[in-house]
């Protein structure tokens, strides 16, 4: 997939025109923040923005990527060095508007991160789909940048419980706008080039998918702090044409469908408070993927968990009413939930719809059994008439809703769970299942699940942070307590350590999940 091609002896004089005009910009931003004071942030998305213009023309200069890969890795480096130097002030140096959160100032990995993404898409799209390479890095240029400099110059309504670092209402705006300009100019300029799933659609389906990526790019735009939008834009538009382009079982129809069912399934997360604004944004991303991408076979088990986990999370609330200061979080899902939960399967669709590996399905099952199944052992443990739970690495008896607790009722529901993941892509009658045998399936997706629940539990027997909150006199999971005057009170470790929390044990036991599905069913496929 990774293509690095021979040098061409012509392409050396572009290929030092690129690094001069490149180098011409740097000094210009740096005189302009040392000598003249302007602002390091508008200095910033300035270069930011000719960049994505430059790199736009670069392939019509260069018969092979040898020399832009070159020139990306050079970029990438400087910018590391710069960052850890501070070499570069234009690149790297705080100003006024540079966005904070209750740690500090937010570092923006973008300058290295920039070139990164470049170099990615320059190693895989050079052969074939250079079109969809200068699309995606001119609508990360010009979109990003726009977006922080009308953030900052216009933006006066944040966006609640999005980042932690701030955004608005008017920088997603103009993130929007400008993205579907350029989406929409360059689909239409480029659609000779198509050959595959995008060749020969009328101009309405281009435009309604330059409509949908645009919201996909204001959507990671606004969901991602760090600069990591300068690595994930690009990348999510280059994936989702070339995946439309090259794969005979995506269709353009199916994508903007599923699309559009992602979005509704956002705000109606939103409106009956399932999920935060973070949540309901990463569920966006995801659902176009998987619903996009995958179709209904992809689509229904995913809904399943969803759903059914969303709404046993609202039931007996007032039974759980007593662990809402246990628990880290409650039951309306964040962006960090969403990717603990549903990040693994993410990637499951992503490298299927590369590869078209079977396997890579059930490994797809394995990993929302595993989050099925651990939601499902914390919400009916802790709904239980009078449960008793159990330590998974002594077996003493602790209070329900302990980290590492677990209960009969909790275990039970867990392969309950895990069965109804595989229940589901079962009803819809996957060729795959039917080959592998629909009862080895419910078995080898139910095992998965339920050993995926119980190493969730050891890790959060084990390594997971609890805390002493001194003002309520017991064991949480949570950092922080607020006092009765509102203050905040830190709590003190007592077990565990601080970086694992419960999102990253949740991923571990999606990963787990995944991982037992997949290498069972392949040895079951051996015999």
């Amino acid at each position: 997939m990774f293509t690095l091609q021979s040098p061409f002896p012509q392409d050396l004089p572009s290929f030092f025109l690129l690094l001069s005009l490149v180098g011409f910009f740097l000094v210009l931003g740096e005189l302009l923040t040392r000598k003249f004071g302007v602002n390091a942030l508008v200095v910033r998305k300035v270069l930011h923005l000719g960049m994505g213009v430059v790199i736009f023309f670069i392939p019509t200069y260069f018969q092979s990527n040898f020399y832009p890969a070159v020139a990306a890795v050079l970029f990438t480096a400087l910018g590391g060095l710069s960052l850890r130097a501070g070499l570069l002030r234009s690149l790297h140096g705080e100003s006024e508007n540079t966005c904070t959160d209750e740690d500090g100032p937010v570092i923006s990995y973008g300058p290295v991160l920039f070139p990164l993404a470049f170099l990615i898409l320059v190693l895989v799209l050079w052969d074939g789909h250079l079109w969809a390479l200068r699309t995606s890095m001119l609508v990360m240029g010009i979109g990003d940048a726009l977006a922080a400099l009308v953030g900052t110059a216009f933006g006066g309504r944040h966006i609640e419980h999005m980042t932690r670092s701030s955004k608005t209402v008017e920088g997603s705006l103009a993130m929007f706008i400008s993205s579907f300009v350029i989406l929409s100019v360059s689909l239409f300029l480029f659609r000779e080039s198509f050959t595959g799933g995008l060749a020969g659609k009328p101009v309405w389906e281009l435009i309604a998918l330059a409509l949908l990526l645009s919201l996909v790019a204001t959507g990671v735009e606004a969901l991602l702090s760090y600069g990591l939008d300068n690595l994930f834009i690009p990348l999510s538009i280059a994936y989702v044409l070339y995946v439309v382009d090259i794969n005979r079982m995506v269709t353009l129809e199916g994508f903007l469908i599923g699309g559009l069912f992602a979005l509704l399934l956002a705000l109606f997360s939103i409106k009956v408070k399932f999920l935060t604004n973070s949540g309901a944004t990463a569920t966006f991303l995801l659902g176009t993927n998987i619903f996009g991408v995958g179709g209904m076979v992809w689509t229904v088990p995913l809904l399943t968990f969803y759903l059914l986990s969303s709404v046993l999370s609202k039931l007996g609330r007032k039974r759980k009413a007593k662990f809402d200061l246990v628990f880290e979080k409650g039951s309306q899902r964040d962006a960090d939930q969403v990717y603990a939960n549903g990040g693994v399967a993410w990637i499951m669709m992503v490298i299927f719809s590369l590869t078209n590996d079977p396997y890579i399905f059930f490994s797809y099952l394995g990993t929302l059994a595993a989050v099925q199944a651990d939601t499902w052992a914390t919400e009916i443990g802790t709904m239980w008439p009078n449960p008793k739970a159990r330590l998974i690495t002594t077996l003493r008896e602790v209070p329900v809703g302990t980290s590492g607790g677990v209960s009969i009722p909790g275990t039970s529901a867990s392969f309950i769970g895990s069965l109804l993941i595989c229940g589901s892509a079962a009803l819809m009658n996957v060729g795959w299942i039917n080959e592998v045998g629909i009862l080895k399936s419910l078995l080898v997706i139910g095992i998965a699940g339920l050993f995926a629940s119980l190493v969730d539990s050891f890790f959060g027997a084990t390594f997971q942070a609890q805390y002493y909150d001194p003002i309520r006199d017991k064991v949480t999971e949570r950092t922080h307590s607020t006092a009765a005057d509102g203050s905040k009170v830190k709590n003190e470790l007592i077990k565990g350590y601080h970086f694992v929390n419960n999102d990253l044990v949740n991923t571990l036991c999606a990963i787990s999940g995944s991982a037992v599905a997949y290498f069972v069913v392949q040895n079951l496929a051996a015999f």
